[in-house]
C-alpha cells in the first residue's frame, strides 16, 4: 500500500467512527513495514503474498451490529491501529553468569523496544544459550524453507565463559532475533513468540495457582505490552492473560483493576462468543459491575442471550480457567 492509501484508510475509518454505524467499510490491507537489514550474513527467500493475505483476512474481526456506540468505537480504535506501522527492535547489552549446582551458563538480558518514538513500555527478558538453541531447532521444523540460510551461533568445547566469546555471542544473538522479526512467517508464529513471552507466563501463573497474586500480577503486567505488540492483528490471542490480570486485581479486592482489564477482554470477544473465555468472563463482570455500581444490566442481557444459543454445559468460572493456563 503506497502513502495515499494508507492515509485514505485512516480517513475512512476516522469517518467511521463519527458516523458509528456498522455499514460496510473496507478494512485496510496489512502494510508490511520495509524489512530491516539482516546483520547475519543470509539472503531470505521472498515471501509469498498470498499466503499472507490468507493470514491477515483470517485475523481481521468485523463489527457487529449488537455492539453498543461504546464498543464500536473501541473496536474502530483498533482498526485504526492496525494502519500504523509497529517494529520491534531487539538489543542484548548486557549478560550475566549463573552457577547453580553443578550447572553453569550465560544469561542474556534482552531489551525489546518499539521503533518510531520514546517508546517507556520496553520489555526486558532474560533467556540463555539453550533457549535460543530450542527456539532454532524449533522454527527449523515448521519453516525450514525461511531458515534455509540462517546461521546459528555454534557451541564450542572450550572458553563459553570468556569476554570474547560472550560478547560475540551476544551481536549474534541480537541479530539473529532481528533477522527472525523481519521474515513475517515467523515473527507471527507461536514459537516466536512463546521464545519472547512464554517463560515469564509460565511463572505469573504458578504464582497465580500458588495464591501469590502480587507477585503474578506485577509479571503479568509487565508481559502484556510485549504479547500485545507480538499478537497484533490476532486480538484475541492476549484475552488469556487480560483474564488472569482479571483474576489477580479482584482476588487483591481492586474491582476497579478488575473491571478495566475486564472490558479489555470484552472488547476483544465481542465477535468471538464460542471462545472458551466469554461466559466466565461476562459472569464475572457482571459480579465487578455490581460491586461497583455500574450498569449490569446489559452484560446481563448478553448472559441470556448468550445462554439461549448455546446447550446448557457445564463452564468453568474465570479463576478455574485462569489456573489451568500453562500446566505442564
Amino acid at each position: 500500500m503506497d502513502q495515499d492509501s494508507h492515509c485514505t484508510a485512516e480517513r475512512e475509518l476516522l469517518e467511521a467512527v463519527s458516523r458509528i454505524t456498522t455499514s460496510s467499510t473496507t478494512s485496510p490491507s496489512d502494510e508490511e513495514e520495509n524489512q530491516p537489514k539482516a546483520e547475519i550474513s543470509c539472503q531470505v527467500r521472498k515471501e509469498n503474498p498470498e499466503k499472507d493475505d490468507m493470514q491477515d483476512s483470517s485475523a481481521t474481526l468485523s463489527p457487529n451490529s449488537s455492539m453498543t456506540t461504546k464498543e464500536l468505537q473501541e473496536y474502530w480504535r483498533n482498526e485504526k491501529r492496525q494502519c500504523k506501522q509497529i517494529k520491534l527492535l531487539f538489543e542484548i547489552p548486557s549478560t550475566r553468569i549463573v552457577e547453580h549446582h553443578l550447572s553453569k551458563y550465560v544469561m542474556y538480558k534482552i531489551i525489546i523496544l518499539q521503533t518510531g518514538s520514546f517508546d517507556s513500555n520496553k520489555s526486558i527478558i532474560e533467556r540463555r544459550y539453550s533457549d535460543f538453541e530450542k527456539l532454532h531447532r524449533n522454527l527449523l521444523e515448521e519453516f525450514s524453507e525461511e531458515m534455509e540460510d540462517v546461521t546459528f551461533p555454534k557451541k564450542t568445547l572450550t572458553g563459553n565463559f570468556t569476554e570474547e566469546i560472550i560478547n560475540e555471542r551476544k551481536l549474534a544473538f541480537k541479530d539473529y532475533l532481528r533477522l527472525l522479526y523481519s521474515m513475517k512467517y515467523i515473527r507471527r508464529s507461536k514459537k516466536f513468540i512463546d521464545f519472547l513471552t512464554r517463560p515469564e507466563l509460565q511463572e505469573a501463573y504458578g504464582c497465580l495457582r500458588g495464591g501469590q497474586y502480587t507477585k503474578a500480577l506485577e509479571i503479568l503486567l509487565e508481559v502484556i505490552g510485549l504479547q500485545e505488540r507480538l499478537t497484533r492483528g490476532n486480538p484475541v490471542a492476549i484475552v488469556p492473560t487480560l483474564c488472569a490480570i482479571v483474576v489477580c486485581h479482584k482476588d487483591l479486592e481492586n474491582p476497579a483493576g478488575a473491571f478495566e482489564y475486564g472490558e479489555k477482554a470484552l472488547a476483544r470477544l465481542h465477535v468471538h462468543t464460542s471462545h472458551r473465555y466469554y461466559m466466565p468472563l461476562l459472569e464475572t463482570m457482571i459480579t465487578l459491575a455490581y460491586e461497583l455500581g455500574k450498569d449490569f444490566l446489559s452484560l446481563q442481557e448478553k448472559l441470556e442471550e448468550w445462554k439461549t444459543k448455546k446447550d446448557p454445559i457445564r463452564v468453568f468460572t474465570l479463576k478455574e480457567l485462569a489456573v489451568r493456563e500453562y500446566v505442564r
